[in-house]
């Protein structure tokens, strides 16, 4: 007999009744019903009933059992009583009669039951995660991550694409977070970087002829931490392609995001058709770059509605250059309580509030209620209106300014109304292509810098660069799910003459760029194929898939809203000798 089981704790059935067999595992439950001692035994692969009464040889010993001792122990098989089958279990027809027990490693008393559903604080979860895993909800996400790496590596690996293994220590590069850097010690003063991503790699790896690249790969961004987003790392599949254009990438990458969904998406429905909708679309239909469009609601621009009306504070404001008016329609939301409610919402997200107008049956018919109604009129009430196709027990909502001030809390209030009202349909994965991002944007200090990716080639190439930066359009591209970036990628830019003008309008002169990515400009000289990619965020797709909540249900180690590793102690002081060794000295802040 093997010297620890001849069975996994969910690979007993009827078959097996009276056969001596051997288990090993982890007490789940105990339970004392007249002097008969029942233990639920639990391993990774299920659960299995054994019992121990006064007749058993070593009853005394299985007294001793505590919650989550791990124990071997060695049984017959019996039958369970037809009453007392568990059909919601494999092994619910049979039980093990213990004859032989053996104590393989005693548990202190428990921070944290893994026996039932009760919440912890996280501190408590992460600095033991190690019982936090053992719990049958962990348990089924970790599997389910595995598999849906699994499944991805076949499905790359069909469409012809070979997977390569880029450096974790290389240089430092502005991809638009901050890098981990690690200091050299080979070359005092000097120091490495943990990349960002394997953004320059992959694009050599197309200058050296391999056509199809593909990796499961870690990258490491020192980021203020999100319910969505790891502060430390994560990981992606990340995927490069030569001689493609913007669709090739699309049609490559869609079938297999789609079929993750279809496969471990538990039944709920996958959208087939998905919408390309430029930046600039989505941020005034949705407000955010990243649009749930299960929520049906989309936005519109109702300006021309308060130009010089009775509503003095959106006349004045619309006096004002770049300012405008949006409107949330929110059909079934036709309720002054409900109204209100959105008010104080806009309130608690920084802003005086929000206009709202609601239709409701009138002495005459439709009438429209509420302070903007009044002020601006009905016919510019009724235009509004028939512009947003709302009727009886309806409601808009309106937020004005310069887009910069309120779209951000006009994109979330519309995922509100949306869920409030039961607008959103919760059972489905709806996905969105979002395209023609602008390739610049002015920072806090009112200079030009990338918005996105720095690599990508500009729309309309040289020429696009000879005029307004912020008009510049990039091949970037990101898609979304249920209101999460799943995918961001791009069409790059391997022209060394266009790469050395789009930084410069950044403020890189061509002496910068060499010296932060000279192997990828030297290898732009030699010969270097269009090429374009994207990389997709494993942690937060499995995360979609789990239908969690919160990115740290689905890593394994993850860290804390302070990027803390409890369990490790992480981060920690530098051992004796280590940063002498460097030639390093840590300043910390008082």
């Amino acid at each position: 007999m093997h010297a620890y089981r001849t069975h996994t704790c969910a690979g007993l059935t009827k078959a097996d009744v009276g056969e001596t067999v051997r288990l090993s595992g982890w007490v789940h439950r105990i339970r004392d019903h007249g002097g008969i001692l029942f233990i639920d035994l639990r391993d990774h692969y299920g659960m299995t009933q054994v019992l121990a009464d006064p007749d058993s040889p070593v009853f005394a010993e299985v007294e001793k059992v505590r919650a989550e001792w791990c124990i071997r122990i060695d049984g017959v098989v019996k039958a369970r009583d037809p009453e007392l089958v568990n059909p919601k279990i494999p092994t619910g027809e049979v039980e093990v009669f213990v004859r032989d027990i053996e104590v393989l490693g005693k548990a202190d008393e428990l921070p944290l039951m893994v026996f039932g559903d009760q919440e912890y604080p996280e501190e408590t979860r992460l600095r033991y995660r190690f019982l936090d895993l053992r719990r049958e909800a962990m348990q089924r996400n970790m599997v389910l991550r595995s598999n849906v790496v699994k499944s991805i590596r076949e499905r790359m690996w069909a469409k012809s694409f070979n997977e390569f293994q880029t450096p974790i220590i290389t240089a430092s590069s502005p991809e638009g977070a901050r890098d981990f850097i690690v200091p050299s010690r080979l070359h005092p003063g000097k120091v490495y970087a943990l990349p960002q991503a394997p953004q320059q790699f992959k694009q050599l790896l197309m200058v050296s002829g391999f056509d199809k690249y593909f990796q499961i790969a870690p990258c490491f961004r020192d980021e203020d931490p999100r319910a969505d987003r790891s502060p430390t790392d994560f990981y992606q599949l990340d995927m490069e392609m030569s001689f493609v254009s913007q669709e090739d990438v699309f049609e490559t990458i869609q079938p297999v995001v789609a079929g993750l969904f279809e496969e471990f998406g538990d039944g709920r429905a996958v959208d087939t058709v998905w919408p390309q909708i430029s930046y600039r679309d989505a941020a005034l239909k949705y407000g955010t770059d990243k649009p749930d469009l299960r929520n049906p609601i989309e936005m519109e621009d109702v300006s021309e509605h308060f130009r010089g009306s009775g509503f003095a504070i959106f006349a004045s404001m619309l006096e004002k250059d770049g300012t405008e008016i949006r409107a949330i329609p929110a059909q079934t939301g036709g309720s002054r309580k409900f109204c209100d409610r959105m008010n104080k919402f806009a309130q608690e997200q920084g802003l005086p509030g929000m206009g709202y107008i609601f239709w409701r049956k009138g002495d005459d018919g439709l009438e429209a209620a509420g302070p903007l109604a009044k002020n601006i009129g009905p016919e510019r009430t009724e235009a509004i209106r028939q512009q947003l196709g709302l009727g009886m027990g309806d409601a808009a909502f309106f937020l004005g300014g310069r887009a910069s001030e309120f779209e951000a809390v006009a994109g979330r209030a519309r995922v509100v109304i949306g869920d409030e009202l039961g607008l959103t349909d919760k059972d489905r994965f709806a996905f969105a292509w979002i395209v023609d991002f602008p390739m610049y944007e002015r920072d806090d200090d009112g200079k030009i810098d990338f918005s996105h990716n720095p690599f990508s080639m500009p729309q309309g190439g040289m020429e696009a660069l000879d005029g307004d930066p912020l008009d510049v359009l990039g091949y970037q591209y990101d898609l979304a799910c249920n209101g999460y970036e799943l995918v961001s990628g791009a069409i790059r830019n391997h022209r060394p003459e266009i790469m050395f003008k789009a930084f410069e309008l950044a403020g890189y002169d061509e002496s910068e760029v060499r010296k932060r990515f000279g192997g990828m400009v030297k290898a732009f000289q030699y010969g270097a194929p269009p090429h374009g990619g994207c990389a997709a965020g494993i942690d937060r797709i499995v995360m979609l898939l789990a239908d969690e909540a919160n990115i740290r249900e689905v890593i394994l180690f993850p860290m804390n809203q302070r990027a803390e590793d409890l369990m490790m102690g992480a981060p920690s002081d530098p051992l004796p000798g280590q940063l002498g060794e460097l030639g390093l000295r840590l300043m910390p802040k008082e």
